[in-house]
């Protein structure tokens, strides 16, 4: 019986599958009273010391210019990135921004349009907001936003699977999208104000880092609660852990909700204190937005360069 019992084990262990195994290395267990009272006091400890020239500056380079509207057009995404080529035209001396995000099928004209070194072509792909659709329009989805110009794309996560538990569908699918990006950045999005608690935040970090995520990211905007400190902050701790026991770094991406040069603050000063100084780059912390850009430069320069 003592065998069989033995045999019994193993096979259980075999039958979890790789993503439980994965959670096994991780404490999930996040109370989140305990979380939010530990992010209150990062913040208290250290905000005032990144508010500096330097780091408002550096906050530029992390910025996806971005625009995700029912209303959007060739013209409006040409107006935009016009404006932009202006602006970072007329200020050589400050950092690029990161990118340049839009719909798939505003790829290419933001590819042929935008004249800035340093800036890339981003797409939302994978049927965003919702991800509600098959697996394979997603695939092609990405694969025509790249064919078209995007450099880097952005998913949505299944947030209904994983909430179903069906973690095995939503690591699948990261999976297949990652593999037609091949070595372009695929940042997923939790979805955040979805997930709700820290434990499903930090569970969906962990999923989608191990199914080939480069960067993680908080949400679409169009669900609120939008980016939170909190889910930063439990993002950045699943990041850390997940560094210190694979050695490989992914980087975080705050989006929805975050306007004005404060917000970008707060995000600064988690991702540095949790993460460390080699976070603070622009190809492992971004700040997607629309209305921050245009503050974050008058905060820098004094000037009102208005809405892109």
């Amino acid at each position: 019986m003592a065998h069989e019992h033995c045999n019994h084990d193993h096979e259980h262990e075999h039958m979890l599958s790789k993503y439980e195994q994965a959670f096994a290395k991780y404490n999930l267990h996040l109370h989140d009273e305990e979380v939010q009272a530990a992010v209150d006091k990062l913040l208290a400890d250290h905000l005032e010391e990144y508010r500096t020239p330097e780091v408002l500056v550096s906050l530029l380079s992390t910025i996806e210019l971005t625009t995700l509207k029912v209303t959007d057009s060739e013209d409006s995404v040409l107006k935009m990135v016009e404006k932009y080529n202006d602006y970072a035209g007329n200020h050589p001396d400050l950092p690029p921004f990161a990118t340049i995000c839009v719909y798939p099928r505003f790829a290419k004209i933001v590819a042929e349009s935008l004249e800035v070194d340093g800036t890339e072509v981003a797409c939302v792909t994978g049927c965003f907001p919702s991800a509600q659709s098959f697996l394979e329009i997603k695939t092609a989805e990405t694969a025509l936003a790249l064919h078209d110009g995007a450099e880097q794309c952005d998913m949505v996560l299944s947030v209904g699977q994983f909430l179903a538990g069906d973690y095995e569908t939503c690591a699948d699918e990261i999976e297949e999208i990652k593999a037609v990006c091949g070595d372009k950045d695929l940042k997923v999005i939790l979805e955040t104000g979805a997930l709700q608690t820290a434990e499903n935040i930090k569970r969906a970090s962990i999923l989608s880092m191990y199914a080939g995520a480069d960067l993680i990211k908080t949400s679409t905007g169009k669900i609120e609660p939008t980016a939170t400190p909190l889910a930063a902050y439990v993002m950045c701790q699943a990041i850390k852990e997940y560094y210190q026991e694979t050695g490989r770094r992914v980087g975080f991406k705050a989006s929805g909700g975050v306007s004005t040069p404060e917000d970008a603050l707060v995000y600064y000063t988690i991702v540095r204190e949790v993460l460390g100084k080699e976070w603070i780059d622009a190809h492992l912390f971004r700040i997607g937005t629309s209305s921050l850009a245009p503050r974050l430069i008058k905060a820098v320069t004094g000037e009102d360069v208005g809405k892109f």
